[in-house]
């Protein structure tokens, strides 16, 4: 399950890069200003939980029951939230309109958000032996 992790938190990391390097040289000169924000915080956030499993994924701490949920929750965390602001910011370049199911942007957050508070779950159970 660990390798499983990393491998995924790695792949998360090498694909908000090429998406951010995309969005900063090839979209924007197709998005708008608010489009290519928008797209930004997308890439911004796949990174940020990338590192999270990336930190999941070596810690000692974290018992393999709470792994399982954290990378369960995070990786349809980004899938919903990245992915829809993707494609949301570029519906006028790409002609693909999810606006009708925009709503799984805030899901998406909320599983992010549900995916932190395991850890800290995690972190509550530990016995303070295990942490030295």
């Amino acid at each position: 399950m660990r390798k499983k992790i990393l491998i995924t938190g790695a792949i998360l990391g090498l694909l908000a890069v090429i998406l951010g390097a995309f969005g900063a040289h090839a979209l924007k000169k197709v998005l708008t200003v608010d489009q290519l924000a928008s797209f930004e915080t997308g890439v911004r956030y796949q990174m940020y939980h990338a590192f999270f499993l990336l930190f999941v994924g070596m810690s000692n701490v974290v018992s393999l029951k709470m792994l399982r949920l954290i990378y369960v929750f995070v990786l349809w965390g980004i899938l919903l939230f990245s992915g829809s602001i993707y494609l949301l910011a570029t519906k006028d370049a790409t002609g693909i309109d999810i606006t009708s199911i925009g709503f799984i942007t805030p899901i998406g957050g909320a599983l992010l958000i549900i995916g932190w508070i395991t850890l800290g779950l995690n972190f509550f159970k530990l016995k303070t032996e295990k942490i030295s």
